[in-house]
């Protein structure tokens, strides 16, 4: 099984980025197959046909299980996350299960990733077949609800997952 983590914060090598890493490996026992960290893309979003932006959306369309990663935003996923997204053509994780991640500041944001996140990630072809993980950002690798989302996740994805 191919994995991967998309993390969708402004600043690189972020909290964001420690979290999605440390989703991706509670559920499968290893380290990710494949990481971006959009940022790294910089301005080549901002355009299309962009090479290192194609090579990216083709990697993570490769994958079988991706981890999508932003920080709250204005109650929502970041623009960048955004800019990323809208360079996959309609249906273009299609065969991609998605999982959507979101990092606050405090729990008045809890239902962002199943009501904002999700829907896009679906409207993209992705399966989702779980309830998104909200975590505080200062505390996400202590809190127990990722330990129990993590088993729930599990369960609902019977041989897709360690």
């Amino acid at each position: 099984m191919k994995t991967g983590v998309v993390v969708g914060n402004p600043k690189p090598k972020s909290r964001t980025f420690a979290a999605a890493n440390l989703v991706a490996e509670k559920l499968t026992g290893a380290a990710p197959d494949y990481v971006l960290d959009v940022a790294d893309l910089g301005a080549g979003l901002l355009e299309w046909g962009d090479p290192d932006v194609a090579a990216a959306v083709e990697a993570v369309q490769a994958l079988e299980v991706v981890v999508f990663a932003s920080p709250t935003y204005k109650a929502t996923y970041t623009g960048l996350m955004k800019l990323f997204l809208d360079q996959i053509p309609q249906d273009g994780l299609a065969g991609v299960t998605a999982l959507p991640v979101m990092l606050g500041a405090s729990p008045s944001h809890l239902l962002a990733p199943d009501l904002l996140f999700k829907p896009v990630l679906v409207e993209l072809g992705a399966t989702c077949p779980t309830v998104g993980l909200y975590l505080i950002d200062t505390s996400f690798a202590e809190d127990p609800r990722l330990d129990a989302w993590v088993a729930r996740t599990r369960v609902a994805m019977p041989g897709r997952l360690a």
